[in-house]
């Protein structure tokens, strides 16, 4: 995947554009991020509606690499609480591991992102908060 495609991607990402989003996955695609692992395009597809509901997600690029296997970035991670996901919404969802954010609040993460590529689509995405950056 070349810069330009990836940059199409993050474009409907960023603009929560879902089957655009989910048509760069393969079916059985897995993204793994803190505690969470979410396996298959419909369960990625469930976990995005639901955290957006609650969280404005942007990811803005700050280094690029890829080949024909996978494509390696790090990147900062903007999320703004959009409405409360407080512990008891969490708790009672399928990610209760995920950490709480209140209307207004905004949190940068750095992190490092790799997807591995199948098929010139999205197999596995691991997403690590750079610690270091903090």
């Amino acid at each position: 995947m070349d810069r330009k495609q990836y940059a199409d991607y993050l474009k409907m990402f960023n603009g929560r554009d879902y089957s655009g989003v989910l048509a760069h996955f393969n079916e059985d695609a897995a993204i793994c991020f803190a505690d969470v692992r979410l396996t298959g395009t419909d369960e990625i597809g469930r976990f995005y509606s639901f955290f957006h509901e609650y969280v404005s997600e942007e990811i803005h690029v700050e280094r690029y690499l890829s080949d024909e296997n996978s494509v390696m970035l790090e990147a900062m991670v903007r999320l703004e609480g959009k409405k409360d996901l407080g512990p008891e919404i969490l708790k009672n969802s399928e990610y209760p591991s995920l950490h709480p954010i209140s209307k207004g609040q905004i949190i940068e993460m750095p992190q490092f992102i790799h997807y591995r590529l199948s098929g010139g689509k999205f197999s596995l995405v691991t997403c690590l908060v750079n610690p270091a950056a903090f």
